[in-house]
């Protein structure tokens, strides 16, 4: 089935621009466009995307509170892409704190766009860029230092799986971790699946932060 993508930008030419990009895509629906955070949310509510490809900068109801409400009110809560020209790390961390499955800049290539609608419609999250490591970095600083070197939280994860989520919160692929571990990649793949599970998290983003929370990775490491 085609990913179904909601747009939310406050300029109606980068909204046709993303259109443009997304629409060409097979497995892609873009199912509508929202001027601002409160469009966002009404047309959440009727269209169920999949992925909300969201500014940060709007009026009124501005991306970061938008996608506060969508992660609460819309069931199935979808994806949440954030897409902006601001890179600065306050406004990506607070973006990071209501949900966001992921961020982008507005002048990355075409290709970065659709690659990261489908990562964080797998509930990956994009982790890649450097802008994401630096936010995640940032959080994890503002954050109190853990009280042990394998928190409780941790607990359940096998050493093998302590393994992957370190180089998760690296900004690893899956086809990466195989390749450092010496695993395959479908192996790799099942470590993430099972991580995510155990420590009730939405998708790959929230592991990293939660790696860098408890100290199992330092900043700048």
């Amino acid at each position: 089935m085609a990913i179904r993508v909601l747009i939310a930008d406050d300029q109606a030419m980068v909204r046709a621009g993303f259109r443009m990009i997304l629409e060409v895509e097979r497995d892609m629906e873009v199912v509508g466009e929202a001027a601002d955070g409160g469009q966002a949310l009404a047309l959440a509510r009727r269209a169920r995307p999949d992925v909300v490809v969201m500014d940060i900068r709007m009026p009124g109801i501005d991306g970061i509170a938008a996608t506060e409400r969508l992660l609460a009110e819309v069931d199935p809560p979808p994806h949440v892409l954030m897409v902006t020209t601001f890179d600065d790390d306050e406004s990506l961390s607070a973006a990071l704190r209501a949900g966001a499955g992921g961020f982008l800049l507005k002048n990355a290539p075409p290709e970065q766009l659709v690659d990261a609608v489908r990562t964080v419609a797998a509930g990956e999250g994009t982790l890649s860029s450097a802008v994401t490591r630096r936010v995640i970095e940032g959080f994890a600083r503002a954050s109190p230092p853990p009280e042990s070197s394998l928190p409780p939280a941790l607990a359940e994860l096998t050493e093998r799986e302590l393994e992957v989520l370190r180089l998760i919160a690296r900004g690893l692929s899956n086809a990466e971790i195989a390749e450092q571990l010496v695993i395959t990649p479908g192996t790799a793949k099942s470590h993430v699946r099972s991580i995510l599970m155990k420590l009730d998290l939405r998708d790959r983003l929230q592991a990293a932060v939660l790696a860098y929370e408890t100290g199992l990775v330092s900043p700048g490491a």
